[in-house]
């Protein structure tokens, strides 16, 4: 990852979002992706998705880029906020 101005997508829980994220980064739990996917694509790429260890987060780029998204996954929160 480099520097460039990317979207970060936490795809926590908002509760766990609540508990700590980076900063600017836009909460879309796991389960809410698919139906925010217009919202997604309008947003500027590329996106990092995050979550606590990088599953979820798998999960979600796999979709996104199925769907002609560009993001990559970040892994956990805490590796991107560092990134930052």
């Amino acid at each position: 990852m480099n520097n460039q101005a990317k979207t970060i997508i936490d795809v926590r829980t908002p509760a766990e979002f609540q508990g700590g994220h980076v900063a600017g980064s836009i909460n879309i739990p796991l389960q809410e992706v698919q139906s925010k996917l217009e919202d997604i694509k309008s947003m500027d790429q590329p996106i990092i998705l995050c979550c606590a260890s990088g599953n979820r987060s798998g999960q979600a780029t796999n979709f996104l880029k199925s769907c002609g998204v560009d993001c990559e996954n970040g892994g956990s929160w805490l590796d991107v906020n560092a990134q930052f």
